[in-house]
């Protein structure tokens, strides 16, 4: 059975008529009749009455028939809400992130695309660690997700600059260069340190910095939250390594710069068929996310 037939049939039982329905859907009368037949053969039994002067709907055709117009009108509705999608006239846009990433460089990217898609639904799903994010993609439960490449990743992907680190401090911390200048990571070698748990993303960027500083960092306190290492650091319960771009302006006397730089380059990946409304997002993410 297909949508094609079902149309014949609704178009016969609206008509009454084999002929005026062959005109209204601009097919030959044979073969409306033949695809109205094979039909009846995969329903079991006739649909239509062929009278003299007319055609009837039998009593399983009135059994058969709000069916055979749901199916129809359902497909009309998935084609309309596909090509919405098509048009980023409607439909939803499934994000995932790393938390850190979500705190940071998603939200002006989300503003834009509200702006600029105000139809298109988006649905954001957040990942403690790169791994779990790539296995979502492939799953295929999100339509881009951003962060750094996943390892050994095969699929398309958009480079979007790299992710700076810096240095949160207590406020009133004697370290503090009062040019504004940069500090080693090494000479805060002695001190606690506020780090993150090891399951968080974050966790081997900050241990792969310390080492090539010659040390390993001695937790004071670790987090899941890239926000809590910012306020706990600030605090004074130790130096924290924190993306840039999620240290608000409330934390920027207490930041510096570390020596040598660091940071992380991050991607838009996504599988290899991308949706439009990906394909778009990706392209504000890219205008509107500064790293």
């Amino acid at each position: 059975m297909t949508l094609r037939q079902f149309e014949y049939l609704i178009a016969v039982a609206e008509e009454h008529s084999f002929t005026k329905a062959a005109e209204r859907l601009l097919v030959s009368q044979p073969a409306l009749s033949h695809q109205i037949k094979v039909l009846e053969s995969a329903v079991g039994g006739p649909l239509l009455d062929r009278l003299v002067r007319t055609v009837e709907v039998t009593a399983l055709g009135r059994d058969f028939l709000p069916h055979a117009i749901a199916a129809v009108r359902s497909a009309d509705e998935a084609t309309r809400a596909a090509r919405a999608v098509g048009r980023l006239a409607g439909g939803e846009l499934r994000v995932s992130t790393l938390q850190s990433i979500a705190l940071g460089i998603i939200p002006p990217a989300i503003r834009a695309w509200r702006h600029e898609h105000p139809r298109v639904r988006v649905q954001i799903q957040e990942f403690i660690h790169i791994d779990l994010l790539a296995a979502e993609m492939l799953q295929g439960s999100a339509d881009v997700a951003i962060g750094p490449k996943p390892s050994g990743w095969t699929g398309p992907y958009r480079p979007l600059g790299p992710e700076a680190f810096l240095i949160v401090l207590p406020y009133d911390d004697p370290d503090l260069p009062a040019d504004g200048g940069p500090i080693e990571l090494k000479s805060l070698a002695g001190r606690p340190w506020v780090l993150y748990s090891p399951d968080f993303g974050l966790a081997p960027v900050v241990n792969a910095a310390c080492a090539r500083a010659g040390f390993t960092p001695r937790a004071a306190v670790r987090t899941h939250h890239t926000a809590t290492a910012v306020e706990l650091a600030a605090a004074g319960l130790g130096p924290a390594l924190v993306p840039g771009n999620v240290i608000g302006p409330d934390f920027e006397c207490c930041t510096v710069r570390p020596d040598p730089p660091i940071w992380r380059d991050l991607v838009a990946f996504t599988r290899p068929y991308v949706s439009p409304p990906a394909l778009a997002f990706v392209d504000i993410l890219a205008e509107h996310a500064a790293l």
